[in-house]
């Protein structure tokens, strides 16, 4: 599902030909939206509404996804485009016409839309356009134009139908290397077993070679389709692809991965047998993946010895590197610091050129902090710094630095430039936060961090989004979208960013707001501290939905909102790989169990896109999580990796001063969401706290309730 925030800020506005429950209902894809869009148009039909154009063309789009092309086909033919909207008119009457069997009807519309389409449109309309010349056997005119598709929008339907053209306008080689792109860049599409089929009858047969058919194996893998990449083994096997000791070890261990991700154990370490006998690549990598097995099972002792051992075998392979790296992360997580500096100065001595080097050299320093040699960690976060200045590691560095020294007991006069030094540096980060306490706690007031809080100015509504509001008026919400997506790209300068960026807040576009402000106003926003420039960065997003749902259940407003820029940078639409979804990013079997919680009916998954909703259910949650666990640092690190495991850290590291227990959070991704959330948590205080005295960060870690969620 694709649809523009603006649509949550003109759902209710008076200009809508259609009722809001009506709009909702489309949003949201819901089953009824056809019939209440149809019943619509009929009655402004009757009366003859100056809003039947609008009317018609959302009821055809709508009536056109359920299946129902002649129908659609009768709607559009029956109605003008209506203003200012022709180019989509004709793109949905071309698709009515193409699925109801008029393939030349179909081109005729689509070449119209292409000469009307604004640029978020005209890549689609020309890319249907070539279908359909196709499609009615005009190969010799759809060729161009494919070529064109393609180039501009590839995807696997451009290739295998330009494949298709190319091949009748006479361009066999052409037609080849298409089907081979589809089969070999799309291997999970449908189009891709089409096309291995296509080059297998053509004369003489065009095979993969086997490292193609390892390209898609491994990409198969990757995609979660195990059983498939096991077939694609298979067929190379059969092609007697596979010969030499060298290549089946390649093989053997592509197939180990296989046979892991399809639940066949036995099988999977005979087939990792067979790749340790390969050449030092192969074995390295092989031995590898037993040893990550071991960690993701949790069996740090094994897996501490099975990455050693990489390390010592394979120093000149990718995999000793890792092995090598994480031998010392697992002896800090298990508390072994003197034998963590050993490692990670190991590390550091043998692979000079890691990508890991920076991170490495952290990890050494904190293992010395923990051993309270305090002057050595200092040292070797200077040593970070002055090796890696642009590594997003700098800022703790620099915290660190300013930490051991107090900690050290060198004089308050020594310390408070330090601290404040990090103030400058990273003003919206964690460890400004931190620093920030950490003055406090010295008796020294921090200098403001941002002088000013953000500031929404007033603009009048650019030219360029005219068009995102008549089609979100019309109800064509996925057109909207990527009417306001295509604008946004299309700016390329801070100083034209601004206004089109407060634009398209006052119009509740939050989230592409904030990608405009990511890519052209991080600058003025951290580095000049431009009021203006961090409005983009901290809105106040879906304020009305945010702030009921956070007094109803208790929560503080600031808190949602730093959620949800985390979680979905503001986008409603947002749908990850996990099937979390919306705002705050809500799982369906989560939704189903916040709703049975609230004795409310199980909802549709599509509602979960649904801001309103999404936020009260999130907030919702963020209240029960405060309740367990009574300290932001926890209720976010819950949030991301669950409750179970935030209060076995809890249990287990919770006598550590906050600023350790978060750097030993042993998941890299919850170490840095908790970091980010807190941080905007604290800046949304600061910034909307209407000049109230805010709390301080405690320091110190609760022991969690048992009140509160569990899932």
């Amino acid at each position: 599902m694709k649809w523009s925030g603006l649509v949550a800020g003109l759902l209710s506005g008076a200009a809508l030909a259609q009722a809001p429950a009506t709009l909702e209902a489309v949003r949201l894809h819901r089953p009824e939206a056809a019939s209440l869009v149809r019943e619509e148009l009929k009655a402004c039909d009757a009366r003859k509404c100056p809003d039947s154009a609008r009317l018609a063309l959302l009821a055809g789009t709508l009536v056109l996804s359920e299946g129902e092309a002649a129908e659609a086909r009768e709607i559009f033919e029956s109605h003008p485009a209506p203003p200012a909207l022709e180019a989509f008119h004709a793109y949905y009457r071309g698709q009515a016409l193409f699925y109801s069997g008029d393939a030349a009807g179909a081109a005729t519309a689509f070449s119209l839309a292409v000469q009307k389409a604004p640029p978020s449109l005209e890549p689609r309309a020309r890319a249907r356009l070539g279908e359909a010349l196709l499609t009615a056997g005009k190969a010799a005119k759809a060729a161009p134009i494919l070529e064109t598709a393609a180039n501009q929008t590839p995807s696997a339907e451009l290739f295998y139908e330009r494949a298709q053209a190319r091949s009748a306008a006479g361009n066999a080689a052409g037609a080849r290397e298409d089907l081979r792109t589809v089969a070999l860049r799309y291997p999970t599409h449908p189009y891709a077993d089409e096309a291995l089929a296509k080059l297998e009858a053509l004369t003489p047969p065009v095979r993969l070679t086997l490292p193609e058919h390892l390209r898609r194996a491994r990409a198969l893998l990757d995609a979660g389709l195990g059983a498939r990449a096991l077939e694609e083994l298979e067929a190379a096997k059969a092609q007697k692809l596979v010969k030499g000791a060298a290549v089946q070890a390649e093989v053997s261990l592509v197939r180990a991965q296989a046979l892991f991700a399809t639940k066949q154990l036995e099988e999977a370490e005979k087939a990792l047998t067979e790749a340790r006998k390969g050449p030092p690549s192969v074995a390295a990598d092989a031995a590898l993946v037993t040893a990550r097995r071991a960690l993701r099972a949790n069996e740090n002792e094994k897996a501490r010895e099975l990455m050693a051992a990489l390390d010592k075998a394979w120093p000149k392979q990718a995999a000793g590197d890792e092995g090598a790296f994480f031998a010392g992360w697992l002896d800090l997580q298990g508390g072994r610091y003197e034998d963590a500096v050993k490692a990670f100065t190991r590390f550091e001595q043998r692979y000079p050129r890691s990508r890991r080097r920076d991170e490495g050299m952290w990890f050494r320093s904190l293992s010395l902090l923990r051993l309270e040699k305090y002057p050595e960690a200092r040292e070797a976060l200077g040593r970070l710094v002055d090796a890696f200045p642009r590594s997003n590691l700098v800022p703790q560095a620099r915290y660190w630095m300013a930490r051991s020294q107090e900690l050290a007991g060198l004089p308050v006069d020594v310390t408070v430039p330090a601290y404040e030094a990090v103030l400058n540096i990273a003003p919206a980060s964690f460890y400004s936060l931190l620093a920030n306490e950490r003055l406090r706690a010295l008796g020294r007031t921090p200098p403001p961090v941002f002088p000013e809080p953000p500031k929404q100015l007033t603009v009048p509504r650019p030219p360029e989004l005219e068009l995102a509001v008549a089609l979100t008026e019309a109800g064509l919400f996925p057109d909207a979208a990527e009417e306001v997506e295509s604008q946004a790209s299309r700016i390329r300068s801070s100083e034209k960013a601004l206004p089109f960026v407060h634009a398209l807040l006052s119009m509740g576009e939050y989230g592409y707001a904030h990608a405009v402000a990511a890519r052209l106003l991080w600058g003025r926003a951290f580095g000049e501290r431009a009021p203006e420039a961090l409005a983009a960065f901290y809105p106040r997003a879906f304020a009305s939905a945010v702030e009921s749902a956070a007094t109803r259940n208790e929560v503080e407003p600031y808190l949602v909102w730093a959620i949800m820029r985390r979680e979905s940078a503001f986008r409603p639409e947002v749908a990850s790989a996990a099937d979390a979804r919306g705002l705050m990013q809500i799982i369906p079997p989560t939704g189903t169990a916040i709703a049975e919680k609230l004795a409310e009916p199980r909802p549709n998954p599509a509602d979960l896109f649904a801001p309103d909703l999404n936020i009260r259910y999130g907030s919702w949650y963020l209240s029960q999580l405060m309740k367990r666990f009574a300290h932001p640092v926890l209720a976010a690190a819950a949030y991301n990796a669950g409750p179970k495991a935030t209060a076995k850290w809890a249990q287990e590291k919770g006598s550590l001063p906050l600023d350790l227990f978060v750097e030993e959070i042993p998941f890299r991704e919850t170490r840095g969401y908790v970091k980010q959330v807190v941080a905007d948590l604290y800046l949304y205080r600061t910034f909307y706290g209407s000049g109230t005295s805010q709390p301080p960060l405690a320091l110190t870690v609760p022991t969690p309730s048992v009140e509160g969620v569990n899932f």
